[in-house]
């Protein structure tokens, strides 16, 4: 039993490494459901609220929880009762799908910005359908000459 435990006597550890991974992984918390978000309203006003803060992203772009608020004050949107109601109402959109966050980084700063778009905001899925267009339009000449 103590060869065992010291590793098998000549070199092993691997049971030191087998238990660290262990404390490692049963360390590590789970990530929150964030489908099971409570919007803390009826249901049809979370949705009614949704939009419209759907809208007020997809207007001004890609924005962070702080700029989001404040479009969203000059927009007038009812229903939101403060600043932490409106993060829990992007954490429940973002379980439904509606929005997707990610994160700029430059240097040490992160910044975390919500957008509408399913992909990166930085115009890459208009690139690739360029691109995509581009390749086709020689390969239809091709067919076209060797008819």
């Amino acid at each position: 039993m103590m060869m065992f435990l010291r590793g098998g006597g000549g070199g092993g550890g691997g049971v030191g490494r087998m238990m660290m991974m262990m404390v490692r992984h049963f360390s590590k918390k789970r990530a929150e459901n964030v489908r099971k978000i409570n919007p803390k309203v009826t249901p049809q006003e979370a949705s009614s609220i949704a939009q419209n803060i759907y809208q007020v992203i997809n207007q001004n772009g890609p924005l962070t929880v702080s700029s989001t608020w404040n479009h969203l004050k000059d927009a007038g949107v009812s229903g939101l009762n403060s600043k932490t109601h409106m993060k829990l109402m992007l954490k429940w959109m973002r379980g439904r799908k509606m929005l997707k966050l990610f994160c700029n980084q430059v240097g040490s700063n992160k910044k975390f910005l919500h957008s509408t778009l399913p992909e990166e905001p930085h115009g890459q899925s208009s690139n690739t359908l360029e691109v995509k267009l581009e390749t086709e339009k020689p390969s239809m000449k091709r067919k076209k000459l060797s008819q």
